[in-house]
C-alpha cells in the first residue's frame, strides 16, 4: 500500500496511526500541501478533492477521507479492532471520533486559514485567535462528552484503544502548535498521554516523518 500524506496533515496521522495498529507496512508518500503538490495533475487524478490523505492499495484502488480510510483497514484488517464489538459502543465510539473530525478538524485546515488571509485579508494574529477558539471550544465539548460518558479507562473506551483515540492524539498534536490552551481539558489529555505511550503513536508523529519541517 502507499500513502499519499503529509506530515503535519492531522487527517494524514490518523492513518498512520491505523496502519501502525494494525501492523500494516505502508510506502510513505509526501505530498507537499504549503508547495501545493496536492493541486498537480498527478495528485488531482488520485483525488479530485485534492485533500489528503490517499490510500492506494495494492490493487491501484485509491481511497479516501481519513475516517473512509480507517473504517475499510477495520473491516479488511480487523485484529487488532478499532472499533468494540457492541452496537452501542461502537456509536459512542464513533460520536467522539467526529466531533473531532466533523466539528473541529474542518474549521482549521489549511485551506480554511489561507481563505481567512488570502481572501478575507486577516491578520496571522487574527487567523490564529481563529484557530485557538474553535479548538480549545471543540476539545471543551468533547471533554464534556468523555465525563458524562463515564466509559473512560486508560482511554476513551476502557483500556482498549480505539477510533476515538485515533482522532484525539493528531487534533492535540495541532493544538500544542498553535499554542492552544489544553489545561481546561484533563480527561482528553490523560487520554492523550496514555496513547503517547504506545510505539504505533509515536511513529506516526509529524516530527518522525521524512517531510516534516
Amino acid at each position: 500500500m502507499k500513502l499519499f500524506n503529509a506530515a503535519r496533515s492531522s487527517a494524514s496521522v490518523r492513518v498512520r496511526i491505523a496502519l501502525n495498529l494494525k501492523g500494516l507496512p505502508f510506502e510513505y508518500v509526501p505530498v507537499g500541501l504549503v508547495k501545493g503538490d496536492q493541486f498537480k495533475d498527478d495528485f488531482r487524478a488520485l483525488n479530485p478533492a485534492e485533500l489528503v490523505p490517499v490510500l492506494q492499495l495494492d490493487d491501484g484502488n485509491t481511497l479516501v477521507q481519513s475516517l473512509a480510510i480507517i473504517e475499510y483497514l477495520e473491516e479488511k484488517y480487523p485484529q487488532p479492532p478499532l472499533l468494540p464489538h457492541d452496537a452501542l459502543g461502537r456509536a459512542y465510539v464513533r460520536a467522539i471520533a467526529l466531533a473531532i473530525a466533523c466539528e473541529i478538524h474542518p474549521l482549521n485546515n489549511l485551506r480554511v486559514l489561507r481563505y481567512l488571509v488570502r481572501t478575507l485579508g486577516a491578520s496571522d494574529d487574527a487567523k490564529n485567535a481563529w484557530y485557538r477558539h474553535w479548538v480549545e471550544q471543540g476539545l471543551a465539548q468533547v471533554e464534556a462528552q468523555l465525563v458524562a460518558g463515564r466509559r473512560c479507562g486508560r482511554f476513551v473506551l476502557g483500556d482498549q484503544v480505539t477510533l476515538a483515540d485515533v482522532l484525539i492524539v493528531p487534533q492535540i498534536f495541532n493544538a500544542r502548535r498553535f499554542d492552544c490552551r489544553l489545561d481546561h481539558v484533563p480527561t482528553v489529555m490523560r487520554i492523550f498521554d496514555a496513547c503517547m505511550q504506545l510505539p504505533a503513536f509515536v511513529a506516526a508523529q509529524p516530527e518522525q516523518q521524512p517531510d516534516f519541517a
